[in-house]
């Protein structure tokens, strides 16, 4: 780092264009594979229905990208929680269990105990924490390794979930309903569109602006190394059309519909968690951590506490991931909760994260699960069935941590690692013993082949 700020290139420059989603510094070839593979497979299946149908596609409409927010919320939600996880070298096989187990327990609160349903959120938001903590317990302080603590929950609490419920379909009130299946209110206005919505759409972009201003300036400050103007007000103009467009398209749906509320439940835990990941010492820990433990460790850092609680907060995720489940589904069923945690982990990989742990991101796994999520959505748009698409997810899968490893065997530097490496960020000259996103390494441990 110099001492004075490195100036913004003036010109055009083809490299330039390699910073544009790289927070004003370098950006990387996975951060845009994985961005491409979303518009690639949006367009793709746009295209595919388009011939299908005749002369409309069926993805990019209204009515199905409501769909796809209301039917994958609660998949990106798990994770949100499970990226955490995975970047600490763990892995939670019991979140689709503990899903299950809170809602079995909700709606028989709110069916059977008459509890009215806002205190039947904090209850499933309380059955969730202590489940976390036992499941941490055994993680941080006893030592047992995540992956059998987990597997051992995943068999227990959906034992716990069919024998309290009984194997029965129980139904839950209109009130708690909205948590799965609301939108954002109608105002009365005589005007085409939600107003909420794009409302909310003119606020994220004032946030981009912002976002971008301050990054700059630091950036500045820091001596860092700017992306040219141009690059800056590209990329945000490119990115307020996208927010616009889709806003757009959620609030000028079929009447009674806008941007739903597990969207906005979703939105929110995006921007409160890439915040803590990224600019708190706990997210700093939550990396140090799973890059090196030992050295996190003679540095001070409380890697117990530090596991007790991701593994915590993974089921609390999973609790109110159960709960908008079973809002949407409108009752709890046996069968929720099933095969949940293999798309949760399956988006996180997707997303950039390394099985060896100390790099993912919050964006990352979010992108990666609305990769699957389009995936699964588009091949059903196509008439295919669950065979197929099975087939197809695991394939991508091993696809996307293959030519990562690959890479890595071939002397060539990780994608995924250039993914989540992030520039010009503003450092605390307290906190620069870690960096989030940074693999700390300490031979003979081979952090690449995992062993």
């Amino acid at each position: 780092m110099t001492t004075e700020s490195t100036p913004a290139k003036s010109g055009f420059h083809f490299k330039d264009i390699t910073k544009m989603f790289g927070g004003g510094g370098t950006s990387t070839l996975r951060q845009f594979g994985i961005l491409g593979s979303l518009i690639v497979i949006i367009l793709l299946f746009e295209v595919l229905t388009l011939l299908r149908n005749g002369p409309n596609g069926a993805t990019l409409t209204s009515g199905n990208l409501i769909n796809v927010i209301n039917q994958y919320s609660f998949i990106l939600i798990l994770a949100i929680g499970m990226v955490m996880v995975i970047i600490m070298g763990h892995i939670d096989l019991s979140v689709g269990s503990v899903a299950a187990f809170t809602g079995i327990i909700v709606a028989k609160s709110m069916s059977e105990w008459n509890l009215p349903w806002p205190l039947a959120i904090l209850l499933g938001l309380g059955v969730g924490a202590a489940v976390g903590a036992w499941q941490g317990f055994w993680v941080a302080y006893v030592g047992v390794p995540a992956f059998i603590v987990t597997l051992a929950g995943m068999l227990f609490f959906r034992g716990a979930q069919q024998w309290i419920g009984d194997a029965q379909t129980i139904p839950v009130p209109k009130g708690f309903q909205v948590i799965g299946t609301g939108y954002l209110p109608e105002i009365g206005l005589p005007l085409p569109f939600n107003i909420p919505t794009m409302l909310l759409a003119l606020v994220a972009v004032a946030w981009l602006i912002f976002w971008e201003i301050r990054t700059r300036r630091v950036q500045k400050k820091m001596g860092s190394d700017r992306a040219p103007l141009w690059v800056s007000v590209t990329k945000v103009v490119l990115l307020s059309v996208v927010v616009l467009a889709a806003a757009w398209m959620f609030a000028t749906g079929r009447p009674g519909t806008s941007f739903p509320v597990p969207g906005l439940i979703l939105l929110a835990l995006v921007i409160v968690y890439t915040f803590v990941t990224s600019n708190t010492v706990f997210g700093r820990h939550i990396y140090a951590v799973g890059g090196n433990r030992q050295a996190a460790r003679l540095s001070g850092v409380k890697d117990r506490w530090v596991d007790f609680f991701v593994m915590m907060n993974m089921s609390v995720l999973a609790a109110l991931a159960g709960m908008i489940f079973v809002a949407r589904s409108q009752a709890s069923g046996p069968n929720d909760g099933t095969g949940w945690e293999l798309d949760a982990i399956a988006s996180v990989f997707i997303g950039g994260a390394a099985v060896a742990g100390g790099i993912g991101t919050v964006i990352g796994s979010i992108i990666g699960g609305l990769v699957m999520a389009f995936l699964n959505n588009g091949l059903a748009l196509l008439g295919q069935g669950s065979d197929v698409v099975s087939m197809i997810k695991g394939l991508v899968l091993l696809i996307a941590v293959g030519i990562d490893v690959w890479n890595k065997q071939q002397g060539r530097p990780s994608l995924i690692g250039f993914m989540t490496r992030r520039f010009g960020r503003k450092e605390d000259p307290a906190l620069q013993t870690f960096e989030p996103n940074k693999t700390y390494q300490a031979p003979p441990v081979d952090k690449t082949s995992g062993q």
